[in-house]
């Protein structure tokens, strides 16, 4: 009478067989993505090396390990130079691009996926159409515009024209698709408005795709260097990707002191792509489903 039970005691202690041998099979994927990863990854590896070594050393050929660590060079980058002001500069004006981003791009994009007006299909191909074009184009028409503005050489020159990215917009637009239509319509029955059903409804279901839109704008405009370099001319109001250039000269320049800023500069964009990492994959996952 006791021998059922023991079996399904046995049964439910052991191991899922099916499930390790899935885990342990390589994929034949992994013998091409397993060089390519290491390949991307060499750059990052080279300047963590160079910030750690010294001049001298980063001078020698054939290039070798250093050493001894010189964590001074990390130091010299911090002391010598306002890296931590022009951190705050770039967390400034990429924190406040994302909030936008996140606000502006979901409103255009609800509009566009369930409000139904004159020229709605025009103007969003109008807005894909930008994706097309370099920035370089627009790139004088933007300046002329910060100008008149009066925005030249302030950090707000530099989150007015990333208030909003039409990547964004569709990204959204495409998520607000894929939503059943029938939580709106329940919602509008119950005497609740379109923001009240944005807001309570439809947002608390896009994480994936609203963390998306945030680490993609996040590194866009932490790492944007042209832009800054165009409408930026003081020290104080730089961001740290243009801070990093006055580390070069015509001459000179130590290469460990610019390598060990540069890995300064990093650390917020690993920290951030770690922390948004699942949800950034669950929207491209979803993206490829739909």
């Amino acid at each position: 009478m006791t021998a059922a039970p023991d079996v399904r005691r046995v049964a439910a202690s052991a191991p899922p067989v099916r499930r390790l041998s899935r885990l342990r099979a390589p994929s034949p994927w992994h013998l091409a993505l397993i060089p390519v990863s290491l390949l991307m990854a060499a750059p990052l590896v080279w300047m963590l090396l160079t910030s750690l070594s010294t001049l001298e050393e980063t001078r020698r050929f054939p290039p070798g390990l250093p050493g001894s660590l010189q964590w001074s060079n990390y130091a010299s980058a911090w002391n010598d130079s306002p890296m931590a002001h022009w951190l705050v500069n770039s967390a400034i004006v990429s924190v406040t691009c994302v909030v936008s981003n996140l606000v502006l791009c979901s409103l255009a994009g609800y509009a566009f996926a369930r409000l139904r007006f004159p020229g709605s299909q025009l103007v969003f191909l109008g807005i894909l159409a930008t994706l097309m074009v370099p920035f370089q184009v627009v790139m004088i028409p933007t300046l002329l515009i910060v100008k008149h503005l009066h925005l030249v050489d302030t950090l707000p020159a530099l989150i007015v024209p990333n208030l909003a990215t039409p990547f964004g917009i569709y990204l959204l637009r495409q998520f607000f698709l894929s939503l059943p239509v029938e939580l709106e319509e329940a919602a509008l029955m119950d005497g609740a408005s379109r923001l009240r059903i944005l807001r309570s409804i439809l947002l608390p279901l896009m994480g994936p795709p609203l963390s998306t839109v945030a680490v993609l704008t996040f590194l866009s405009v932490w790492n944007d260097f042209l832009w800054p370099l165009v409408v930026i001319n003081s020290q104080n109001n730089m961001t740290v990707q243009l801070g990093l250039a006055t580390f070069q000269s015509a001459h000179y320049t130590n290469w460990p002191v610019l390598m060990a800023a540069t890995m300064l500069s990093q650390i917020p964009v690993f920290v951030l792509f770690l922390v948004g990492q699942r949800w950034f994959v669950q929207s491209i996952a979803s993206t490829g489903i739909k």
